[in-house]
């Protein structure tokens, strides 16, 4: 019966709009990450298909044409479009993109279509006016750049994704994947969100508040690395884990540890600690049927109190509602 109930359910149907000078990551994120969506009965959940408008040959940065199967008349049916990055064209240079493919866009949005970006397709949603008073995020390095076209829009360039409901916009590269499988986790639960990001040998889960790797200068010398110390403290969330504690096994004073260890990770060893300990609490949240008080105290948190507080700060929920949300489609 439960396979008979998937079948039925049709996929969810997923249009990539392509323009010139597409970026070829972007462009093959939506159907790798979304096509690998399958339940427990290894049913799809989603069909993934490309278009252009007038079904043109458009070029790609990774020098390759795209050959479309479909024109903007995709996204008259499709339950989500997806906007892939973009390298050149008018919407990078001067804000604006061609008057078809903004109706089709808007027109997509107003029938009740689900409106996403990858890297600098913010810029094209932008153009499209489908941003305008909106939170939104793009690469971090194009960040000025869309400032200056789109000053109407609160750009935030330092997160990997925001999900504003039905318009979402993520971050560059690899944060395209992440805001694909936050997708999927929002559609249909965690289990079949993590199966994809195992077939796609990714991290399953990176919060989309977390901070994009903006360019910083890189420790050379590996010896002199906080990693060792960081993957120490993983293996400890549960225990104590002071900055003397972690400085001490990096063999070096809490204040030189403290500036390398923001020098690598953006983060102070305190934030660092605290994000380890809330992703291991949403994991175990996730995956298992601990009682929040068993999960409070293997996250390192040692009350429910605790645990509390911080995921109604991070997310302004408490540990049973996001237990159900994603434990239950």
């Amino acid at each position: 019966m439960r396979n008979n109930r998937a079948m039925a359910m049709p996929p969810h149907r997923i249009a990539v709009l392509a323009l010139d000078g597409v970026v070829g990551l972007d462009l093959g994120t939506p159907s790798q990450v979304f096509g690998t969506a399958r339940d427990a009965d290894g049913v799809r959940r989603y069909a993934v298909e490309v278009c252009t408008a007038g079904r043109r040959p458009v070029r790609s940065t990774a020098g390759y044409q795209v050959l479309p199967e479909h024109g903007l008349e995709l996204l008259e049916t499709a339950d989500t479009v997806v906007v892939p990055g973009i390298h050149e064209g008018p919407a990078m240079t001067d804000g604006t993109i061609d008057p078809e493919v903004r109706a089709a866009l808007r027109g997509a949005y107003e029938r009740g279509a689900r409106i996403m970006s990858i890297c600098t397709g913010a810029f094209v949603l932008a153009a499209a006016g489908l941003l305008d008073g909106r939170r939104a995020t793009t690469h971090w390095a194009y960040a000025d750049r869309f400032r200056r076209l789109h000053p109407s829009v609160e750009l935030d360039p330092d997160v990997l994704f925001i999900d504003g409901g039905r318009v979402l916009t993520s971050a560059g590269v690899a944060a395209g994947i992440d805001l694909c499988l936050h997708v999927i986790r929002t559609d249909h639960g965690s289990e079949v969100a993590n199966r994809a990001a195992r077939r796609c040998v990714v991290p399953p889960w990176r919060e989309g508040g977390q901070a994009q790797y903006i360019e910083r200068p890189v420790p050379k010398a590996t010896d002199t690395s906080t990693a060792a110390a960081r993957e120490w403290a993983r293996q400890r969330l549960h225990e104590p884990v002071s900055l003397r504690d972690m400085a001490e096994r990096s063999r070096m004073s809490v204040r030189t540890f403290t500036r390398r260890f923001r020098s690598e990770t953006g983060l102070s060893p305190a934030q660092w600690l605290l994000q380890q300990r809330t992703d291991h609490a949403r994991l175990l949240l996730e995956t298992t049927d601990l009682s929040i008080d068993q999960v409070a105290r293997r996250s390192g948190f040692g009350t429910t109190a605790a645990l509390r507080q911080q995921l109604h700060q991070r997310l302004g929920v408490p540990p049973s509602t996001y237990r159900r949300t994603f434990r239950h489609p």
